[in-house]
């Protein structure tokens, strides 16, 4: 009989990727918990699928209905730029953190939830210049 000196190594890299992936969803859940916390907003709100774009839309100050927008393809991606860089003013920030939540969104949560970046409400303080 011929043993296949593969068999079983497909369920160990599985496991390998999950336990990856559940470290990766721990600190992107960590990071927005306390980006919502800063926002005066529950934590938690961070564990729950779908109120998680809800809270974060009122942190940036857009309609609830956005959520919609966030569940059709493509036009989630323009919808999600747009997010990110009202976040990013939301906290006084420029379009170095926009950018950084565009593409490295676990790393931008960590950067604004654990900085000294203060949340100044939506769209950023009036009195304050806006970066370019």
């Amino acid at each position: 009989m011929e043993t296949n000196p593969y068999d079983g190594a497909g369920g160990a890299a599985v496991g390998v990727m999950l336990f990856v992936y559940l470290i990766f969803f721990v600190i992107a859940v960590i990071g927005m918990w306390k980006v919502f916390e800063k926002a005066g907003k529950p934590g938690w709100a961070a564990i729950i699928p779908i109120y998680n774009i809800v809270v974060l839309l009122e942190i940036v100050g857009k309609p609830t209905w956005w959520v919609i927008l966030f569940l059709i393809p493509f036009v989630n991606l323009i919808i999600w730029i747009i997010v990110a860089n009202q976040l990013s003013l939301a906290f006084g920030q420029g379009i170095g953190i926009t950018i950084l939540l565009i593409f490295l969104s676990i790393v931008g949560f960590l950067i604004l939830g654990f900085g000294s970046a203060k949340y100044v409400g939506p769209g950023g303080s009036s009195t304050a210049p806006r970066p370019i």
